[in-house]
């Protein structure tokens, strides 16, 4: 037992000296921070004095800002429009000394913004009580998929991995996916993963829900219903291996030919929030790999990974030290909590 987690702590240890091409949706997460005032004579709404608003790094940013804070070199290629939330995403990552020459700034197209209000009364928890969704109201212009597969095929090339994201916003496009060849390459995508077939995929990471709709089918506590449907993906995509998480249930790992493992969750299923965690399991999960992890030792690195920022409140990441800790402590935890 201890040999394997000393095997994870080297493979974390190895992160800064990967680099991994991202493409994918980069989304802005803006918070609006109120606290309540009093209920509205215009109509039965609270009335919110407002007092902070943050935009962090959302969908694929969120992917690629862990990476950095892992300490992995990362290349986005992306697009975002000319408005604020585009620039804002740009100066983010400047800021963080990543090089942005592969967003593409595209004039007239709104860079997908999800908008959270969180209101409290004075002294206590914020919850969540509204969110607004600002989407492009058209695709990206044929230029743009030009510009953008220019530059994932330069990036590509000089990668240890490529991770997609894929939230439905046209940056990652199959199509585009198909046109480039790497060395691994992970998946996440919302809601069409399988129209990613012969893109040339390693692994995806999708989450129970999203392999429901894929399949039109309900898993529920039906392990053999999960094995079943998890199966037809990893044929039908031709995958070396499917993660499928699934909330307090942890997650299981797929490959042909295997037996499916299972890894239970890390720390608590009282979770403060699960914005963003997705990304989070994608981002370790990938950067494991490009450090020579097998599929399953990545899958528990990311499982770490998760379980620290489901803790933390709005779209946050995971550090290096934070995830060193968490197989340490785990060193110390029942047998069964440890990887196998």
């Amino acid at each position: 037992m201890s040999a394997d987690l000393g095997r994870l702590v080297d493979l974390v240890e190895a992160f800064p000296k990967q680099t991994i091409a991202l493409l994918g949706d980069f989304v802005a997460d803006e918070f609006i921070f109120g606290e309540i005032s009093r209920v509205s004579r215009e109509a039965p709404v609270l009335i919110l004095r407002h007092r902070e608003t943050q935009l962090l790094p959302g969908g694929g940013a969120n992917a690629a800002n862990n990476l950095v804070e892992l300490g992995a070199r990362v290349w986005p290629v992306t697009a975002v429009g000319e408005d604020a939330a585009g620039r804002a995403l740009v100066d983010y990552f400047r800021r963080k000394r990543v090089n942005t020459s592969g967003i593409v700034r595209v004039p007239g197209w709104t860079t997908p913004t999800k908008t959270r209000y969180l209101a409290g009364w004075s002294h206590s928890a914020r919850q969540q009580v509204l969110r607004v969704d600002h989407e492009p109201g058209s695709a990206l212009p044929a230029g743009v998929g030009s510009a953008l597969a220019r530059k994932a095929r330069e990036r590509v090339r000089r990668a240890g991995a490529l991770l997609v994201s894929d939230y439905g916003c046209g940056v990652a496009a199959p199509e585009l996916v198909r046109g480039l060849r790497a060395k691994v390459v992970t998946l996440d995508s919302r809601f069409a993963l399988h129209d990613f077939r012969g893109a040339g995929i390693t692994a995806a990471t999708p989450n129970e829900p999203e392999l429901e709709a894929l399949h039109g089918a309900r898993i529920g506590h039906d392990t053999a219903a999960l094995e079943r449907l998890a199966g037809r993906t990893l044929r039908r995509m031709k995958l070396r291996a499917l993660v499928v998480t699934r909330g307090k249930d942890g997650m299981v790992v797929f490959e042909p030919r295997r037996k499916p493992h299972c890894i239970p969750i890390f720390g608590t299923d009282q979770v403060a929030d699960v914005t963003g965690a997705g990304d989070t399991v994608i981002a370790v999960f990938t950067l494991a790999l490009a450090a020579g992890a097998t599929f399953v030792e990545a899958a528990h690195l990311a499982n770490y990974a998760g379980g620290i920022v489901v803790m933390k409140r709005g779209t946050a990441t995971v550090t290096r030290p934070e995830l060193l800790a968490a197989i340490r402590s785990d060193a110390t935890s029942a047998p069964a909590n440890r990887p196998s």
